[in-house]
């Protein structure tokens, strides 16, 4: 009788991954919502100009994603890894890819230029930068009494 390697635990990374994930947007009240079957991994970064939102999407075509801010300021990334014609026949002995839909979105400060975003595509690395507003004084009114 052979030994047989047991990995009970196997997979349960994963799911702590994720679950620290969610705990960490929580704390940074961020809003973070995530639908499909494949989830993009996604980088986003703040410096003094704009803030930059960097998506890997391995074999997603640029024709297949939408790209929206909506109400509440929120950002919204969905669209489809379609599966390839390859694993069509059934003969596979593993596969490990994701495909199908996704949806990612994520709630922006209120000191970006949403009218102004620009969003590029290449190898497989969605990127959008969204730039900065210019900081505005606060404005005074003065109230006449009656």
């Amino acid at each position: 009788m052979g030994i047989v390697n047991v990995a009970p635990f196997r997979g349960l990374d994963h799911v702590m991954r994720r679950v620290n994930e969610v705990f960490e947007d929580i704390n940074r009240g961020g809003v973070r919502l995530e639908v499909g079957d494949f989830t993009p991994r996604v980088d986003i970064s703040d410096d003094a100009t704009a803030l930059t939102v960097q998506a890997e999407l391995p074999g997603v075509s640029k024709e297949d994603v939408k790209i929206t801010i909506g109400e509440g300021n929120v950002l919204t990334i969905r669209g489809e890894k379609k599966h390839a014609e390859t694993h069509k026949d059934g003969n596979h002995v593993r596969l490990e890819r994701s495909y199908g839909s996704f949806t990612r979105s994520f709630a922006l400060p209120d000191n970006l230029q949403k009218d102004a975003v620009t969003a590029s595509f290449e190898n497989g690395v969605l990127t959008l930068t969204i730039p900065k507003a210019e900081p505005t004084a606060p404005k005074e009114q003065e109230i006449s009494i009656s």
